[in-house]
């Protein structure tokens, strides 16, 4: 037995103890017999979820880094056979010096690939290729002692479910996934300032159908004829240059103070500054990967500065038709409250459908942003799920700590059919909240 894992957030605060098999000599058999000594478990990746979904409702989980072999790989067609607990990083580190790259990735590299399977994560191009699970091929569940091999083909049903499944329906494996080809490690990307909200969906109508990537910081903070104020970026990969893995040396976040280091004093006088060193014409220039896709990773152990109580992280989805005006209530109310994140994130999803039963995303536009937790949340969330319910939007359970039950079960209609799949011996403390 390990240390007690946590979840990204630290809230809540729930230790759990982890259980790492020795599954290449005797995968079921130690499963099965951490199951029965434990009375239930959960597969547990690299502890990048944020709130309650990665928590099992045991408090043993099974520590899913042990399995962190590549089986095969077919660097002419870009397919790759690994186990559960290879990170997304270590993907990455063999990928692109063979020119590939991840069709999908989240914002950080560092969730396994189990985890990604998942929790089917999104990215910057959700326009353009869909979810995570768009480009799964196969993978290796197994469930009830027995290892099935699940794809569109081979048990439809449970491969449906465990993409987005939460860990619930079997332990992955290894999974098989399909990569991109690029040219360059490198992104050629463009930046500009925008002064509120409708600004930022002229310039994503204009330019999302011209690049592979777009996103945007806003200040949550910024009111009135600024509402929604905030940052566009566009980017692709380049079509010259090195094909090199960033190995620069992180800085990291060595302590967790006493109490959180975002107040509402930091965090305007950041937004405020970061807003206006962005340009206010378009600006193009050449960035590694990892500073455009990964920025939060240059700094290790980041979820410490929000001190020792946590953060929640509150993202949803609202569909396209009532994106706008929604947005603008849910920000009016977010800057009122004088909370929020340092990272604000703002970007349109597409309409590729995902593969998963329980996927996040839909067509519409996705806001995310971390608040550290205190007892002024509990009214603010209320405030911006009775705004988020009224525009028939949902939030992401990968990160959700306070869902209610009736929120999840309305927006996520399919959950009985996966409480049908769901393996008995796996539960989560996200699962027993929003299924009561």
């Amino acid at each position: 037995m390990s240390a007690p894992l946590r979840s990204w957030g630290g809230y809540p605060n729930a230790p759990q103890g982890a259980l790492a098999c020795h599954w290449r000599e005797r995968l079921a058999a130690d499963l099965e017999a951490v199951v029965r000594a434990q009375g239930g478990t959960l597969p547990y990746g690299n502890g990048r979820s944020y709130g309650d979904s990665c928590l099992a409702a045991s408090d043993r989980v099974l520590h899913m880094r042990t399995l962190d072999r590549f089986i095969r790989a077919d660097w002419q067609q870009g397919c790759v056979v690994a186990e559960a607990g290879v990170t997304l990083a270590e993907i990455l580190a063999l990928a692109i010096p063979r020119g590939w790259f991840l069709p999908v990735t989240p914002g950080t590299q560092y969730v396994t690939l189990g985890g990604a399977i998942g929790n089917d994560v999104h990215g910057k191009n959700h326009h353009r290729r869909g979810t995570f699970g768009n480009h799964v091929l196969r993978f290796g569940l197994l469930r009830q002692g027995e290892l099935l091999s699940c794809s569109p083909a081979e048990h439809p049903a449970l491969f449906a479910a465990t993409i987005g499944g939460l860990g619930l329906t079997g332990v992955i494996a290894w999974a098989e996934i399909r990569l991109m080809p690029i040219r360059s490690s490198q992104v050629d990307s463009t930046r500009v300032r925008f002064g509120n909200l409708g600004e930022f969906f002229a310039l994503s109508a204009e330019l999302d159908p011209c690049h592979e990537y777009s996103v945007a910081w806003i200040d949550c903070l910024a009111r009135g004829r600024q509402a929604g104020r905030g940052v566009f970026s566009v980017g692709d990969h380049a079509r010259y240059g090195r094909l090199e893995v960033d190995g620069r040396t992180r800085r990291q976040v060595h302590l967790t103070p006493p109490l959180s280091l975002v107040n509402r004093l930091s965090l305007r006088a950041f937004n405020a500054l970061y807003w206006r060193m962005h340009p206010s014409r378009r600006t193009d220039r050449r960035v590694d990967y990892e500073p455009f896709f990964y920025p939060l990773d240059r700094l290790r152990h980041w979820n410490r500065i929000y001190g020792r109580r946590g953060f929640q992280q509150y993202q949803c989805v609202i569909p396209e038709a009532v994106a706008e005006p929604a947005l603008h209530e849910l920000l009016g109310a977010i800057a009122a409250s004088g909370q929020g994140s340092f990272l604000a994130v703002l970007k349109r999803c597409g309409a590729i459908a995902s593969p998963g039963l329980l996927s996040f995303p839909l067509a519409g536009t996705s806001l995310a942003l971390d608040f550290p937790h205190r007892a002024e949340l509990a009214p603010l969330f209320a405030r911006l799920d009775a705004i988020l319910r009224e525009a028939g939007g949902r939030l992401y359970p990968a990160k959700d700590a306070h869902m209610s039950g009736g929120d999840f079960r309305r927006a996520y209609p399919a959950w009985e059919r996966l409480e049908a799949l769901r393996d008995p011996a796996l539960n989560s403390r996200f699962w027993r909240r929003v299924t009561a």
